[in-house]
């Protein structure tokens, strides 16, 4: 039997299906619950990134939340007490929900979870994506992916 690697999973939408408005610039803007398992054994802290992979001009950085503890097995819905926000593409910490441009296409929305090797990487609150990128090179043991789509 194959051994599970890192998985990531969301109580609000299956992997590849459409993302509950409430989650999004339409609805109340709310982070959404997420769950993990298989976690590796040397898992220190996590990182958390979501962005817009169909932004028209390239990828945008919708949520950066890092130094979340080795132990959690997930967030809840709006979580705000596990972690430390870092500043997104949109100018704000934390969480941005999916606000594609109306009647435009559906877009993908992809959160993507590494479990590092250390407890911190001594960033600060704010942190931009790419301090973020940058900080965490070297030290993921595995990452999960999930995929959401979204259209006004």
């Amino acid at each position: 039997m194959a051994e599970m690697g890192l998985t990531l999973t969301c109580p609000a939408f299956i992997q590849g299906g459409p993302i509950a408005p409430l989650h999004t610039c339409d609805g109340m803007d709310t982070s959404p619950a997420l769950q993990w398992s298989h976690t590796p054994p040397e898992t220190s802290s996590f990182i958390l990134l979501m962005e817009d992979a169909d932004a028209p001009n390239g990828p945008v950085t919708h949520w950066v939340l890092f130094d979340i503890p080795g132990s959690a097995e997930g967030l809840a819905e709006q979580e705000v007490s596990i972690g430390i926000p870092g500043r997104n593409d949109l100018h704000h910490e934390g969480y941005t929900g999916p606000c594609p441009p109306p009647r435009g296409r559906e877009h993908r929305y992809v959160l993507r979870l590494y479990a590092l090797d250390v407890a911190s990487r001594g960033l600060q609150r704010g942190a931009s994506r790419r301090d973020v990128d940058n900080a965490m090179r070297g030290h993921v043991l595995e990452q999960a992916e999930l995929m959401g789509r979204y259209a006004r």
